[in-house]
């Protein structure tokens, strides 16, 4: 095992310009450990047929008497899509089983790695010390090494929906697309109880002939998107219930790049927490909208029988001026059924949902500082395009192409913010780059003030927020929950990993 995974991927002049449709055939960044089919390029195997299957729950792993002690190993040959794919999994499935614990509860974890390449474990949304063996970013644990881990939940954490996914920089995207990812519940028994309380971890997946393919410089660059959107692994599966029954839906966007809205076919979906933390009033709407890493719970009652779609539109991602595509698209839109509910019995009348708490609400003391940064992707002298990509160059002398905050590549060595305990600054994070970036800050959840699209605010603290192409988000941070050393990062994980990502300080 090592700490600090040095600095951020950067690519040659030579690739970026392949990458842009400019120079030499597309160049593939990095290995994903997954069969490819030749060096022409990945082939596909076509999309799979619905599945039929009715939808199944991960196994879950509860703590007792206030600790949760278990063996995690990520290794290779996990099923997904109802096919032995060689993809990859913890413990053997994809997604990972769901870790349950409470408020002040341990986690002590031994993460073995079985993979070809590092890995380590990220705690999404959990607001226990990023250091040591705790929630640590910069570990890296070896091929064929075991971790143990031992995070604390404190005793005033709210309740809520989280997960867990690698974290070792340089090979985040390729991992977590392969299959590795899981849900992570805090449960303070606080909440009321419902029907079926259900775990949906969205991810995505290209399945070739010989299993999943990896991902092209092109499709890195973009952001990459598997061409089949599964639901807890599975293709299109059929979610049973009866009439009446209330479910909770936990979604889990675990995708590497998609910004997904959700709807059910002739149903509401009354929200009640995003990203853990419980709405101070549920929002009944037709769609819910999740860029990668968010959450959200909404609450469910069918009220007849049927079968009712659950539909996801990816929304596209502009490149404009970055030879991504015709027009200027890097990915299109695209709307898919993940899943289909199959309510039974007879027609209910209309009744009341059951009323969650109000989680914790944004801090109200004085602002102490603010700050200002910014996505950056640039290239060398030659760079072409608006909104980034910086005629001078982001790496030295100014060659090639770079991810990156501030016009500066990742480097875990170097700490790009230092804040002292007890602050509660204002950020406002631009995005200059023609593409909308998710910002994500590891430890310490923030309140969306504005921003540029003028999306309504929820009054509650996030830890993933979409910021708009060209456009800007302000936020207001308490950071007063732990001290340490941590990251933030966009949460197109491709991005993340070819540099897009940077170091914090609290104190």
């Amino acid at each position: 095992m090592t700490e600090r995974s040095g600095s951020g991927r950067r690519m040659s002049r030579r690739q970026a310009l392949g990458l842009l449709g400019l120079g030499a055939a597309t160049v593939a960044v990095g290995a994903t450990g997954w069969a490819t089919s030749g060096a022409a390029g990945p082939t596909r195997s076509g999309i799979a047929p619905p599945s039929g299957e009715t939808l199944q729950v991960p196994a879950e792993l509860a703590s007792r008497q206030g600790r949760l002690g278990l063996d995690l190993s990520a290794a290779p040959g996990a099923p997904l899509a109802g096919r032995d794919a060689s993809a990859w999994g913890y413990n053997g499935s994809s997604p990972g089983p769901t870790l349950r614990v409470r408020p002040g509860d341990q986690l002590a974890l031994r993460l073995h790695n079985r993979l070809d390449q590092p890995t380590n474990l990220h705690t999404h949304g959990l607001r226990v010390s990023p250091e040591g063996n705790s929630d640590n970013p910069f570990l890296h644990i070896a091929p064929g090494e075991s971790f143990d881990y031992r995070i604390t939940v404190p005793s005033e954490h709210p309740p809520g929906t989280f997960w867990y996914h690698p974290h070792a920089h340089g090979h985040v995207a390729d991992q977590l697309s392969a299959g590795l990812a899981g849900a992570l519940i805090v449960d303070d028994g606080s909440e009321p109880s419902v029907t079926t309380d259900r775990v949906l971890v969205v991810t995505d997946a290209t399945l070739g002939t010989g299993g999943p393919v990896p991902a092209d410089g092109r499709s890195r660059m973009a952001g990459r998107q598997g061409e089949l959107l599964l639901l807890n692994g599975q293709h299109q599966p059929t979610i049973p219930c009866a009439t009446g029954d209330v479910e909770r839906w936990r979604l889990i966007n675990a995708t590497t790049s998609r910004t997904l809205t959700l709807r059910l076919d002739a149903h509401p979906l009354t929200r009640i927490a995003l990203d853990g933390i419980t709405l101070p009033t549920a929002v009944r709407s037709d769609t819910v909208r999740l860029a990668p890493g968010n959450r959200t719970d909404v609450l469910v009652r069918p009220d007849r029988p049927g079968t009712f779609a659950l539909i996801a539109t990816t929304e596209a991602r502009s490149a404009m001026g970055m030879g991504m595509g015709p027009g200027g698209a890097a990915v299109d839109a695209e709307t898919t059924t993940v899943a289909t509910l199959a309510p039974s019995g007879p027609p209910r009348p209309p009744s009341a949902l059951p009323t969650f708490p109000a989680g914790e609400g944004p801090t109200r003391d004085a602002t102490t500082g603010t700050r200002r940064l910014a996505f950056s992707m640039g290239m060398g002298p030659g760079g072409m395009g608006p909104g980034g990509m910086n005629p001078g160059g982001m790496g030295p002398g100014g060659q090639g192409m770079t991810f990156g905050f501030d016009g500066r590549a990742y480097d875990a060595d170097r700490t790009d913010q230092t804040v002292a305990l007890g602050a509660v600054e204002e950020w406002t994070v631009t995005n200059p780059t023609p593409m909308a970036h998710p910002f994500h800050l590891h430890v310490w959840p923030f309140e969306v003030l504005a921003d540029s699209a003028r999306t309504p605010t929820t009054a509650t603290l996030q830890d993933v927020v979409l910021v708009p192409a060209q456009g800007w988000v302000r936020l207001r941070i308490p950071f007063t929950a732990q001290t340490g050393r941590s990251v933030y990062h966009c949460h197109v994980l491709d991005h993340e990993d070819l540099g897009m990502m940077a170091t914090i300080a609290v104190n």
